[in-house]
């Protein structure tokens, strides 16, 4: 009986959440009905139950029937904590060993993915009150502190101190406790090193072009003053 309350009382924050996240709500009906986050989020607990009973079967066919509907995919061993907020989440991916804490909230797009094919812990974790904005792609078995923010279309690799802002391909802390670390970061022109690379060849193909030039002028001078 005690066990069946906490479950209800978790479905609850649930959908409180989406109240407190969300100004489109309206309604307890609308959003129990519509949401393909929360409904992501309860398949993932009934299939978690599941999970921490062996019964991997089972708990994967739930994960991939909330998957064919909601379009996120959850595996049924991630750990999710109370009130976790998927806004839209078309995309969305969890994997195994992730760990996620309460008043975390994910937008759509979000990848909490793992490197390779290390074993063991290879998911992020993620803290109380952290945010992941869309199309971010945290990676590996890092933390991102708690209330931390990452910014959108990021790739995070490296952990994430508590109370910072992280942006940019690869991550960079750009806030840290409410200061300003880096201030030559213009989140409309995040560091792209394929470009940097292509101007470096640039560069370098265009000094070689002078060079031989310079060559071939030399080479005429020379047959004009044997003459």
């Amino acid at each position: 009986m005690e066990r069946s309350r906490v479950m209800f009382k978790t479905l609850k924050q649930d959908i409180d959440v989406v109240f407190d996240q969300d100004p489109a709500a309206r309604s307890y009906l609308e959003v129990i009905l519509t949401y393909s986050g929360l409904h992501a989020i309860w398949a993932h607990r009934f299939a978690h139950l599941f999970w921490r009973k062996k019964l991997f079967f089972l708990a994967r066919c739930i994960s991939q029937i909330s998957r064919f509907f909601t379009g996120i995919e959850i595996h049924p061993g991630a750990r999710i904590g109370r009130r976790c907020f998927i806004d839209h989440g078309m995309g969305v991916v969890i994997g195994e060993t992730c760990e996620i804490g309460n008043n975390v909230t994910l937008f759509q797009g979000v990848t909490l993915g793992g490197t390779g094919k290390e074993k063991g812990k290879r998911h992020p974790t993620l803290e109380d009150n952290a945010l992941v904005a869309t199309g971010a792609k945290v990676l590996g078995s890092i933390t991102i502190g708690k209330n931390s923010k990452v910014g959108a279309g990021s790739v995070v690799l490296q952990n994430v101190p508590s109370n910072s802002t992280v942006v940019g391909i690869p991550g960079r802390v750009v806030i840290q406790d409410g200061i300003r670390i880096h201030k030559d970061l213009d989140h409309r022109n995040l560091p792209d090193p394929v470009s940097d690379n292509f101007k470096v060849m640039e560069n370098e193909i265009e000094r070689l072009r002078k060079e031989i030039e310079q060559l071939k002028k030399g080479v005429k001078h020379d047959e004009h003053s044997n003459i």
